[in-house]
């Protein structure tokens, strides 16, 4: 028979754990139900993982950390790869991603998204086909020819009509999107046969040139840095992969499932989720990059890179423009990169090591404030006799 919620109460109320963990305890446990002995079972089990996860103290841990991600890091292979199940999008993994990962670069060499869709989109082909076209960025290369006629000093733009029909784009809109573009310094003729006809203001050959470099960087439709949109089904819902990331914009377009819509550019989940999503995304993308080469390494020192990264408020890289460069200690700072300018810049300003972390007692060559270095002994008066 299942135990009541008092006796529960009276049985983990003197358990050494933390008060959030006894409280899921004891939620998930009430939506089971359970007899007594499969309670004391459970508690039994749940304080020997605690104990196992705590840390002893004095504990390295940041060392063990570095040596628990880089050891496994020598093994990584350095390439990039086809994103599984996706044709055409590459993406970068193994050592080059942890390595961005860890750097906090501001874009990844190979950003991407995964967009999930709201229900009533997500089982319509044709729907998602649309919402592809919405988000997929539009150039004139995928519309039209453009052919230079230098006797006439104009630009010929020949439109693909069955392109224009399956984008759901006019002419119209092509024309107009050209003329915004361009600027006032063209001219832009009566569209004949889905032909559009650019002339320069002033009849310059240089002129002509530069508009024919500009016109294939206007975003007719799209979103600007969506390079190619892939459409996959998983399971029984249809998924968009899109090469290139534009995270704030795409959740702002109409069937797009914004609690699943997920992207690899740590900075943008920064930027429009906040430094807690960011964190967990430093996790996410460090565990997935291990895992895909077959590497098994435990969350919690991942978990500790991604603290370290986060907490400030701002994700900062491990180098010595983050974390290693703003040490209080001067030795540390010097040991890890630019020896010399950190020793000089120190002299000049007249700054004191405290000599408090592990890197400097080692350089001077004093016992460090770690495992048995970090315990004391007092000895009270009179007891030696």
């Amino acid at each position: 028979m299942a135990i009541s919620e008092a006796t529960i109460d009276s049985m983990i109320s003197n358990l050494p754990l933390p008060k959030n963990i006894l409280t899921t305890l004891k939620e998930d446990v009430m939506k089971v139900g359970v007899t007594k002995k499969e309670m004391e079972e459970i508690i039994k089990r749940v304080v020997e993982n605690y104990e196992y996860a705590c840390v002893e103290p004095c504990e390295a841990v940041g060392v063990v950390s570095a040596q628990s991600i880089g050891e496994p890091g020598t093994q990584m292979t350095m390439r990039t790869f086809h994103y599984a199940g996706v044709a055409e999008i590459n993406v970068t993994l193994g050592l080059p991603r942890l390595i961005e990962i860890v750097d906090a670069r501001k874009t990844p060499s190979t950003p991407m998204m995964t967009i999930a869709l709201e229900k009533g989109y997500a089982t319509d082909r044709d729907m998602v086909r649309t919402l592809a076209w919405e988000i997929e960025a539009t150039h004139i290369e995928h519309l039209a020819d453009v052919t230079t006629d230098l006797a006439n000093m104009q630009l010929i733009v020949d439109l693909n009509e069955k392109t224009l029909v399956q984008r759901n784009v006019t002419v119209d809109d092509v024309a107009d999107k050209l003329r915004d573009g361009l600027g006032v310094l063209v001219k832009i003729s009566d569209v004949v046969d889905n032909q559009i006809i650019i002339t320069p203001d002033k009849p310059s050959y240089r002129e002509l040139l530069q508009i024919a470099k500009n016109i294939h960087n206007i975003t007719l439709k799209g979103i600007e840095g969506i390079k190619r949109v892939v459409i996959r089904k998983d399971g029984e819902e249809y998924t968009l992969y899109s090469e290139g990331s534009v995270l704030k914009k795409v959740l702002q377009v109409e069937g797009v499932d914004v609690t699943r819509t997920y992207t690899n550019n740590i900075g943008e989940i920064y930027e429009v989720f906040g430094i807690e999503a960011a964190r967990n995304s430093i996790i996410k993308e460090a565990m997935d990059t291990l895992r895909e080469q077959g590497l098994t390494v435990d969350i919690r020192h991942i978990m500790l890179v991604a603290d370290i990264m986060s907490c400030d408020g701002e994700v900062k890289q491990i180098g010595r423009h983050g974390i290693s460069g703003e040490k209080a200690s001067v030795f540390a700072r010097a040991a890890f990169e630019v020896t010399v300018n950190h020793l000089l810049d120190a002299g000049m300003r007249g700054d004191v090591d405290e000599l408090n972390g592990v890197t400097e007692n080692i350089i001077v060559g004093q016992p460090i404030k770690m495992g048995t270095g970090d315990v004391h002994l007092v000895v009270k008066r009179g007891v030696m006799g």
